[in-house]
């Protein structure tokens, strides 16, 4: 009888693919808002409450890109040693995350063209990262 076993160190390949998603999404992020705010002239402006107007930064973008991206990976390693159908759920805690993600824009973003380029963005990275770590989903 033969019988296999799970590595006990993570594979690389899939470690280095993850790492790529979450580079790729914060290179997305970092695109859509060269395009937005330099090249469009959107100002990212958002206001919580009745707070002071706040502008959303390259930097900013990056950071949290990077940050929800690192986060989905955890996620993701928790539900392969937990489910068999990681692949699946995964993808759809994903994506009710990124429609939850939508509505922070449509809630504090002061002008159209701040939810719209906001609603863009999200959207952006979502098909960037959502796909791609979705593919380096282990069989179980």
């Amino acid at each position: 009888m033969l019988t296999t076993t799970a590595p006990a160190v993570p594979d690389i390949k899939q470690g280095r693919a993850r790492a790529l998603c979450a580079a790729g999404g914060a290179l997305a992020a970092a695109l859509a808002w060269i395009v937005e705010v330099p090249l469009l002239g959107i100002h990212l402006n958002f206001r919580f409450g009745t707070g002071h107007i706040q502008t959303i930064t390259a930097g900013q973008v990056i950071g949290v890109t990077v940050a929800a991206s690192l986060l989905g990976w955890l996620l993701l390693a928790l539900l392969e040693r937990h489910t068999p159908h990681a692949r699946l759920l995964w993808t759809t805690i994903a994506l009710a995350a990124l429609a939850a993600s939508l509505a922070l824009p449509l809630a504090v973003a002061t002008t159209t063209s701040a939810v719209a380029g906001l609603v863009v963005m999200h959207a952006t990275v979502g098909a960037a990262v959502i796909p791609a770590m979705a593919r380096t989903a282990r069989p179980r």
